[in-house]
């Protein structure tokens, strides 16, 4: 499992606590761009337009915005990659 981060709160000054649905988010978005270079893809704005992927868009995923479980699929067969095998690495406990 992810490990979640937190971070302490001060009686004067909040701040903010990464939840884990944005570490998820993180780390879907690292793996997303580890498995574009290991497929041979050193550009993702190449990587995207050749896929019929919006540039701009897929590279916020990337930075780990967040996305639409279509959008990840429509990703994951552009990278000739399971779902199975998407989260099989790193996702575990």
């Amino acid at each position: 499992m992810v490990p979640v981060l937190y971070l302490m709160k001060s009686k004067k000054k909040t701040r903010s606590v990464e939840t884990e649905q944005e570490v998820v988010i993180k780390h879907i978005a690292a793996r997303l761009k580890a498995l574009r270079l290991e497929k041979g893809h050193s550009s993702y704005e190449k990587f995207a337009y050749d896929n019929n992927i919006d540039r701009s868009q897929y590279g916020k995923y990337e930075r780990g915005a967040d996305m639409r479980i279509s959008s990840l699929v429509k990703i994951l067969v552009a990278l000739d990659v399971t779902v199975e095998e998407f989260f099989a690495e790193g996702f575990k406990e």
